[in-house]
């Protein structure tokens, strides 16, 4: 069985435009990154620990779909 991307696309209604996603991007106010600095969010994790719980999870996360 083969599958693709294209499968879990919704349909658009019969005479639904297409919209660039730069004119969508326009539209909503939507912006480039200066920085990645504009990511953090203060007070995210109480402690060091936290976010190393945090890190390992993911990391286990991502190794365990490699499988």
């Amino acid at each position: 069985m083969t599958s693709s991307n294209a499968e879990w696309l919704p349909e658009r209604p019969a005479g639904d435009e297409h919209v660039p996603v730069e004119e969508q991007a326009r539209q909503q106010g939507v912006r480039p990154l200066a920085s990645a600095d504009e990511l953090v969010v203060p007070g995210m994790f109480e402690s060091d620990e936290e976010l190393d719980e945090f890190l390992a999870d993911l990391y286990a996360s991502r190794r365990a779909g490699m499988a």
